[in-house]
């Protein structure tokens, strides 16, 4: 998991290396201004579209269907925790950051959240609190 990551920040970091080289008088390269706004500026919904959706629209791959809470139940009840993990270091058919390599932990947190919208294990399990 953390291996991904350092990766990832080794890469990002080449990249802005080279650009750095094409800047403008001004300061900042202008390819990575705007990449630099263009993942400041995505919403939840965006980067699931662009992401998530292909598996989790119509259960590709024995993906649990978004807002689908008996495809989620069992999911749900492992805690978050391990959706997380899952979604990081991949699982079953699902590999490693899904499809969103620009993706952030934090990112990952909202995508889920937004796939499980309104669930809980509580609810899942039956009990009541």
């Amino acid at each position: 998991m953390q291996i991904n990551n350092v990766i990832r920040r080794w890469v990002l970091g080449c990249l802005l290396s080279v650009l750095a080289g094409c800047g403008s008088e001004s300061g900042a390269p202008p390819v990575a201004k705007a990449v630099e706004i263009a993942v400041a500026e995505r919403s939840t919904p965006e980067l699931w579209a662009q992401s998530c959706a292909l598996c989790h629209v119509d259960g590709n791959a024995s993906a649990p269907r978004i807002g689908n809470l008996s495809e989620w139940a069992p999911r749900l009840a492992k805690g978050a925790d391990v959706l997380l993990q899952h979604t990081l270091e991949g699982f079953n058919q699902m590999p490693p950051l899904g499809y969103c390599m620009a993706c952030e932990r934090d990112d990952f947190v909202e995508l889920i959240d937004f796939m499980t919208q309104n669930m809980s294990a509580e609810k899942t399990s039956g009990s009541v609190q």
